[in-house]
């Protein structure tokens, strides 16, 4: 009996390079490449997403979130789901042109407000975020559908986890079976 053959390394097929990344939270993400836009979460650990409704228990949900649950190399990503004008494409038959340009003025005005004001306190929420040098973005969505709409940008997003924070209702404003009724349901 012949003894096997053995090829020269040369003659072996060469083998693709084999990347291990770790998904444990003690070991640091892998460095981005230079495509990889430069964002303040990119290269988090893990991405939490704080939805705020820019209330006081939202600004409390954010600040329980910087001492209770937030860790080194976490990033944040502070979702308001703003509400579309309820009466946005509705049909009012005919009117007059030269009253509807004015309402379009002085309702694009009130928009142009707003979102002022949302992100100033948008600003203002992120505030403890600030303090604690923790990495922030802050995600300004419009829907008709809040519940929705923060799912979705929950999946699109890629969030690790979502902290919400109640409205502030006590046992006497829940319905009869304890139940919010609101996003967080």
């Amino acid at each position: 009996m012949q003894p096997p053959q053995t090829l020269p390394e040369s003659d072996l097929p060469s083998l693709a390079a084999i990347k291990v990344r770790s998904s444990s939270p003690r070991f640091p993400p892998p460095t981005s490449t230079p495509s990889v836009t430069n964002t303040p979460t990119a290269g988090a650990q893990r991405k939490i997403g704080i939805a705020v409704d820019l209330s006081d228990e939202s600004a409390f949900a954010v600040k329980w979130a910087v001492h209770q649950y937030l860790r080194p190399g976490d990033a944040v990503i502070l979702i308001h789901v703003r509400p579309t004008s309820v009466l946005y494409g509705a049909d009012w038959g005919s009117v007059d042109l030269s009253i509807v340009e004015t309402n379009e003025e002085s309702q694009q005005k009130l928009e142009d407000d707003f979102d002022a004001f949302t992100t100033t306190k948008s600003t203002d929420v992120a505030q403890p975020l600030v303090e604690a040098h923790i990495p922030f973005k802050i995600h300004i969505v419009k829907d008709h559908d809040m519940k929705e709409r923060l799912c979705l940008e929950v999946e699109r997003l890629g969030l690790s986890a979502l902290i919400m924070g109640s409205r502030g209702f006590g046992a006497t404003k829940r319905g009869n079976n304890g139940w919010l009724r609101s996003v967080s349901n």
